[in-house]
């Protein structure tokens, strides 16, 4: 048998009967840590700052020294750039910084030190670390090495390139972009760039308020010459009114009596068919010459913005999106964080076999685990296989016009035509080119920001454009946005706050088109940009802005639509386009028509998901935060985009407006714009004026008395069901026979009486005197040569007898 073996117990000392505290952990959370080395890398920079200068005392000399020693002139820089990091990493969201920016900074100094010691005459490079001259240990090794290896001319290309290349992967741009506008240098050194762009631009405010006083002077004037016509007008009428009693005098007395004169007119020969239709072409087109007028208003008349959005506790809110889908058993490994002016986007990629539709029915518990409200869910984001989660921010960010107007986006434009729109929610500048929209459609609640795009859509414009180029209808029924604008010489018209002068002005622009297109086929060219490549005399775009869609289409609903969807469907090619705006986005303001010819539509914060279906197509913009909140959506993109809409102000538009003028001159409108048009398909202007005669009448009414007289009943719902018309045109009808005799007066709750029989009008209609009014409203009141025999029928009485009576 084997031997057991056994253990001694250990016996315990005293030491193990001590019972002693618990030492607690040391751990720190990550951001507090990175708080604490960006301290000591400020505090490190900090003292080799002033070691350069002897002003930290005998830690500064070795810090210095020791900064000397390894990079020799590279001292100087490497302190700033270790403070430029720490602020870097204490702003590292903004700055965006990854791996590749920390190789590209080690790149940067082996290289930028390697070409410090190959400026060092190679025989001076034994006491070059001595005497505190090139690249100090580091640049003189790499040097000495690669100087063994290439010899000196492949040394400096090679290490050149590698600077450049460094310089790329730092700063995390193209070559081409290295020092652009909004590069990662420029970001560093935007101090900088900030205290030139002032001094640049004190200049332009002097101008600015300059033209100003200016203009104050010249409304002070203009008061003053007012006062000084008025009281030579009332001398003026006193002079008058002594030289008329003096006539009265005159004639009373019978002296000086005027000779009979006898009025004569020379008829010329009327001009030819041929040489009509030229001066119509040379009047219609007679807008489209050249007038000089160069108008450049400076970007600084604007405001800027000095807000930044804060998004809150960005780590807390993205564990708590975590834990909130984990618990619903939707596992996700969280993405980046964008953040925007008004929203931050959160990013996950959902794990295979999760249903999106899972995810984006849980928006209201998230808002509840966020307390944030409302938020919205991209499922997905387009062009990412990501799932986005868009929370409102703690504060809230103002996108001003004039950040735009200085974005890069804006200075590489390649056309004028570009309407500055905002900011998606990672803060990237949207622009949107008007002849690829072609036309706009915007929609949105009260106080969401509609007015305000249209603003900023106009002075974009403005800002791009000469009157030569660019020409405007504007239509503002409520008449308090647009008449801003009455007096530039952009407008081709006052700005319209009339219903029947909108249906003018709409069909103007259809004749302009059809006249344009003729043009354009004489020139054998396909569309206004390839036209104006090979004429001198360019012809302009027009933008025709209507302010509030709802108000005509209440009034005047079937002439309004017909116009608005015959140009949206033809008049891109000829440079005519059209933007639309309403806050109440109804199937009956935005029609199935209209909205299947406006491809691109903004929509603002609305009431509730039909309304968003309504101007989108898809739910989105009930859960919009207003303020300028928007989506913007277009045939070219898959699923709407969310922007924060840019700001323009009163005070800004104001100045632009006489900036304008100033510069502008003289406004020539064209008179033609609100004359009525005759357009076939559209009627004449004014309510129902699609039926409606030139006259005020009704297109209807020869029916309308048919029906009453054969019928011998009269009321608005009788003629509403016969006529199939609306009740409205039917009253409007009613009315109307009231006027011409047909029918008396409304009585109350009783019919009213017929004034007509069936065979008193089948005589006049064998007559032809239908035309005639067949009674007044107040007693039946026969023409001249019109009378009514003893059975009641009305016969012609001959003219001759007539001019008989009135001999005798």
């Amino acid at each position: 048998m084997a031997k057991r073996k056994y253990r001694r117990k250990k016996k315990k000392d005293l030491l193990d009967y001590l019972v002693f505290p618990r030492i607690p952990s040391f751990d720190l959370d990550p951001d507090i840590k990175r708080s604490i080395y960006i301290l000591i890398m400020i505090i490190i920079g900090a003292l080799g700052v002033l070691g350069i200068f002897n002003a930290a005392g005998i830690v500064g000399v070795y810090i210095s020294l020791g900064l000397e020693m390894v990079f020799g002139w590279g001292k100087v820089i490497i302190p700033f750039m270790i403070i430029i990091l720490g602020v870097i990493l204490f702003n590292d969201e903004r700055f965006d910084v990854r791996g590749s920016n920390y190789f590209g900074l080690i790149l940067l100094i082996i290289s930028s030190e390697t070409l410090m010691q190959l400026f060092v005459n190679r025989d001076f490079w034994g006491t070059s670390i001595e005497d505190g001259i090139g690249g100090g240990y580091i640049g003189l090794f790499v040097a000495e090495n690669s100087l063994n290896l290439m010899g000196i001319y492949a040394s400096w290309i090679t290490f050149v390139c590698l600077f450049i290349i460094s310089l790329i992967l730092t700063f995390n741009t193209s070559f081409s972009g290295l020092f652009g506008r909004d590069s990662f240098l420029a970001k560093l050194f935007y101090p900088f760039y900030f205290v030139v762009e002032k001094i640049v631009s004190y200049k332009e405010n002097r101008e600015l308020k300059k033209l100003e006083q200016e203009d104050d002077e010249e409304v002070e004037e203009e008061i003053e010459l007012d006062e000084v016509e008025e009281v030579d007008d009332e001398e003026d009428i006193e002079e008058e009114e002594l030289q008329s009693e003096e006539e009265v005098l005159d004639e009373e007395s019978g002296d000086d009596l005027p000779e009979p004169q006898f009025n004569t007119k020379v008829v010329g020969a009327a001009p030819s068919l041929a040489d009509r239709a030229v001066n119509d072409v040379l009047a219609d087109t007679s807008w489209w010459q050249s007038t000089g007028v160069e108008i450049k208003i400076p970007v600084n008349a604007l405001t800027g913005g000095k807000d930044k959005p804060k998004s809150g506790d960005i780590k807390t809110n993205t564990e708590i999106i975590h834990s909130t889908l984990a618990n619903f058993n939707i596992p996700v490994d969280m993405g980046e964080v964008a953040v925007g002016p008004t929203v931050t986007q959160y990013t996950f990629k959902p794990t295979e076999g999760v249903k999106l539709a899972k995810i984006t029915g849980l928006s209201n518990d998230l808002a509840l685990a966020l307390a944030a409200h409302p938020i919205r869910i991209e499922a997905p984001i387009p062009g990412k296989s990501l799932v986005g989660v868009e929370v409102p921010n703690e504060t809230k960010a103002i996108v001003t016009l004039r950040e735009l107007l200085k974005s890069k986006e804006y200075e590489e434009r390649d056309n004028d035509l570009m309407v500055a729109l905002g900011k998606d929610v990672s803060g990237k500048p949207w622009l949107y080119n008007v002849a690829k929209m072609p036309h706009l459609l915007v929609a949105g609640a009260t106080n969401s920001g509609k007015s305000v795009c249209l603003n900023t859509i106009i002075v974009s414009l403005l800002y791009q454009n000469t009157p030569d180029n660019l020409r405007f209808i504007m239509v503002d029924p409520k008449r308090v946005e647009l008449p801003i604008y009455d007096g530039i010489p952009y407008l081709l018209t006052p700005v319209i706050t009339d219903v029947d002068k909108t249906v003018n002005a709409l069909k103007w622009c259809l004749k302009e088109m059809d006249r344009r297109y003729e043009t354009l086929q004489k020139k054998r060219k396909k569309n206004i940009q390839s036209y104006n490549e090979v004429v001198e005399d360019k012809m302009p775009y027009i933008v025709f802005i209507i302010d509030e869609l709802a108000d005509l289409m209440v009034i005047a609903a079937k002439e309004i639509e017909t116009a608005i969807i015959r140009l949206a469907q033809m008049a891109r090619a000829v440079g005519i386009h059209l933007i639309l705006a309403t806050q109440r986005p109804s199937v009956d303001v935005i029609t199935g028509l209209i909205k299947a010819n406006m491809p691109s539509r903004i929509a603002f914060s609305v009431a509730s998901g039909t309304d968003s279906r309504t101007i989108l197509d898809s739910l989105g913009a009930e859960k919009l935060l207003g303020r300028g909140d928007m989506l913007f959506a277009t045939a070219e993109i898959s699923k709407p985009v969310r922007i924060q809409g840019a700001y323009v102000s009163d005070s800004d538009i104001k100045k632009i407006i006489r900036l304008i003028k100033k510069k502008g001159g003289e406004t020539k409108y064209v008179e033609d714009v609100t004359d009525d048009h005759k357009v076939r398909g559209i009627g004449g202007s004014g309510p129902d004026s699609a039926n409606s005669e030139p006259n005020g009448g009704d297109a209807r009414l020869e029916e309308a008395k048919e029906v009453v007289i054969n019928d011998q009943k009269a009321s608005a719902s009788y003629l509403q069901r016969k006529l199939s018309v609306g009740y409205a045109r039917a009253a409007k009808l009613l009315d109307l026979l009231e006027e011409i005799g047909v029918v008396g007066p409304a009585n109350g709750s009783k019919p009213r009486e017929i004034l007509i029989s069936r065979e008193q009008y089948e005589n006049m209609m064998s007559q032809g005197t239908s035309g005639v009014n067949l009674h007044s409203r107040d007693e039946a009141v026969a023409p001249d040569n019109y009378l009514g025999d003893e059975e009641g029928a009305t016969i012609l009485k001959p003219q001759e007898d007539e001019e008989e009576e009135e001999e005798e």
